[in-house]
């Protein structure tokens, strides 16, 4: 096994240290099995080899469905390398899926009305007409800013879809107000993409721009190129603690007072890529979530039931 270049292989697929360690011990794992019950090399590995394989997992290592996907992750991962490398001229994991596996979570969605309405409702009742006698009066200014830039935040949640994760990592250059775009910068397993932007969101992102985020920056010692900032936060050893986490937590909290169908943002994701299975396609959807694989966009079909029930009725009435 080669495992530098494997190694540099997956670490070219931006995955997480920890993910390439297990994907390379599975690896390990199933090329000593190979050797000893197969009494076959990597290179001479076949399709029925790898099927034998699985079910010696399920039935030997008493290995549950989950844990047999990741091992075929990996080796199909290993054998793309082996076959990219020209080791072989066929990977024979290819097409091969373990079935019965955890399925996404279902939402209950909205529909990209009721999402403005969503957010207009918020903008009423946390922004715009929101009373702060009850917040000391050297905090309020804080509060205040803290809203403002919680309704953007939300605003491309509901417009773009994007990921908790990805929204920290958008810089004011991403920003291109004349062509109406964000870049969003992919975590993960993501990709990067260029999203447009809804003019409703052109005058909050102006007046963030102009008016909020310069304040942001007068309680950072440093500058920052980052679009969305946290208010300086003491943790409990004593040091400043600037992080957005806890940002999506209070607007969750927030939005459940208002909807009690709310659950979490995630929620909101998976409502604007059910809308977009339904308006752009599949292959445009996966761009636009950042999916580096379709069979991440389509795990969102599911979402789209009522649609697919619709035209079921449409075509056959009885």
């Amino acid at each position: 096994m080669d495992k530098r270049g494997f190694t540099s292989y997956l670490e070219a697929k931006n995955l997480a240290p920890k993910t390439i360690f297990c994907n390379t011990e599975n690896v390990k794992l199933f090329l000593r099995w190979a050797k000893t019950c197969a009494e076959k090399e990597e290179i001479q590995i076949t399709k029925p080899d790898i099927l034998k394989y699985l079910e010696y997992l399920k039935n030997g290592r008493k290995q549950q469905n989950v844990t047999r996907k990741l091992n075929l992750a990996a080796l199909n991962h290993y054998f793309n390398f082996l076959y990219q490398t020209e080791q072989i001229t066929q990977n024979p994991c290819l097409f091969l899926k373990i079935r019965g596996t955890k399925k996404k979570t279902l939402y209950n969605t909205y529909t990209p009305e009721e999402l403005e309405q969503l957010f207009d409702n918020y903008y009423q009742l946390f922004v715009r007409n929101y009373v702060y006698s009850h917040i000391p009066k050297n905090r309020q200014e804080q509060s205040a800013l803290s809203r403002e830039r919680n309704a953007l935040i939300l605003s491309i949640l509901i417009y773009q879809g994007i990921r908790a994760g990805e929204m920290e990592k958008i810089e004011t250059d991403d920003l291109d107000l004349r062509k109406a775009t964000i870049k969003i910068r992919g975590v993960k397993r993501g990709k990067d993409r260029v999203l447009p932007l809804k003019a409703a969101q052109t005058g909050l992102l102006m007046h963030y721009l102009q008016n909020i985020r310069p304040q942001f920056l007068e309680y950072h010692a440093t500058d920052s190129d980052k679009l969305f900032l946290a208010l300086p936060a003491i943790n409990k050893k004593g040091k400043n603690k600037n992080s957005l986490r806890g940002v999506f937590n209070t607007i969750t909290e927030q939005l459940k007072t208002i909807d009690k169908q709310f659950l979490n943002v995630l929620q909101i994701r998976a409502s604007v890529i059910t809308f977009w299975l339904k308006t752009e396609g599949l292959r445009k959807t996966q761009y636009m979530a950042g999916h580096r694989y379709v069979s991440s966009t389509e795990e969102y079909l599911p979402n789209n039931l009522d649609g697919l029930i619709d035209d079921i009725n449409k075509m056959h009435p009885f």
